[in-house]
């Protein structure tokens, strides 16, 4: 379907874009991307790829919106307090652009609901805080093929990375952390600090590692991990690969399905 007379107008600075012209906007619109956690990460990266015209749009989080949400969660606004994140996020998105179909799935991620939620999409962002869920959506992305654009943020640092573990160069989230850590051993963001804006870098990126994906552009982050240290405005791409140990993707894997999650 050719785009209309007001996705030629919306989208005109991506239009003459030689990278991506109306066959790369094409391709935008037909992704379906799924956002896991509606926070800091998620807020700038939901934002930016409904703005880019992401043709459908999945937000997964349980969670409402408080005040001290809203420090660096952009996607809220001070009457969203008490609201939950999914429905509120969802109606600033359509708002943004009437033109994206949202999903709200006012849900928290489990073994049980994972593989569900993610087979109707193309990619996934994880933009959660906690490492269950991380391990959880690395897993199953990678038993259902799907690729996994991973962000995290801290206190004024932020990593970003993108995992195709299923692919024999590339490597899983297990290849750069084993397993997840003990409970309580890593302190939460509540008790770190996050600064607003370093949370909104990286989201940011995400959303450009997504739409690099979904429109075959320039070279992913698939087989490295970039880091930002915002005091020091620095920026480092470190090559990550593919561990033959790995207990998901490894040459001899252990871990051959779901359950250990459950």
């Amino acid at each position: 379907m050719p785009l209309s007379d007001d996705e030629l107008d919306r989208y005109a600075r991506h239009l003459v874009l030689r990278e991506i012209g109306g066959p790369g906007q094409a391709k935008i619109r037909q992704a379906r991307v799924l956002i896991v956690g509606a926070g800091g990460l998620g807020s700038p990266c939901a934002l930016y790829l409904a703005a880019a015209g992401i043709g459908a749009i999945g937000l997964v989080d349980d969670d409402t919106v408080s005040l001290s949400n809203l420090q660096r969660q952009i996607l809220f606004r001070t009457a969203d307090v008490g609201r939950g994140k999914v429905a509120a996020g969802a109606e600033a998105l359509q708002a943004l652009n009437p033109g994206v179909r949202l999903n709200p799935h006012p849900v928290r991620l489990t073994a049980d609901n994972v593989q569900a939620l993610i087979a109707d999409y193309d990619i996934v962002a994880d933009g959660s805080d906690n490492f269950a869920t991380r391990f959880l959506l690395n897993d199953a992305c990678f038993f259902a093929r799907k690729p996994l654009v991973s962000a995290a943020v801290t206190e004024f640092e932020g990593q970003l990375a993108t995992y195709k573990g299923w692919l024999p160069d590339c490597p899983c989230y297990r290849c750069l952390f084993a397993a997840p850590p003990p409970p309580g051993s890593v302190p939460s963001c509540s008790e770190t600090g996050v600064l607003g804006a370093a949370a909104g870098v990286m989201g940011s990126l995400q959303a450009l590692e997504v739409l690099k994906e979904t429109a075959g552009l320039g070279t992913g982050l698939a087989g490295k991990v970039l880091t930002y240290k915002a005091l020091a405005a620095e920026f480092r791409t470190l090559r990550l690969p593919k561990d033959p140990a790995c207990a998901l993707c490894g040459s001899d894997p252990k871990i051959r399905d779901l359950s250990r999650h459950g």
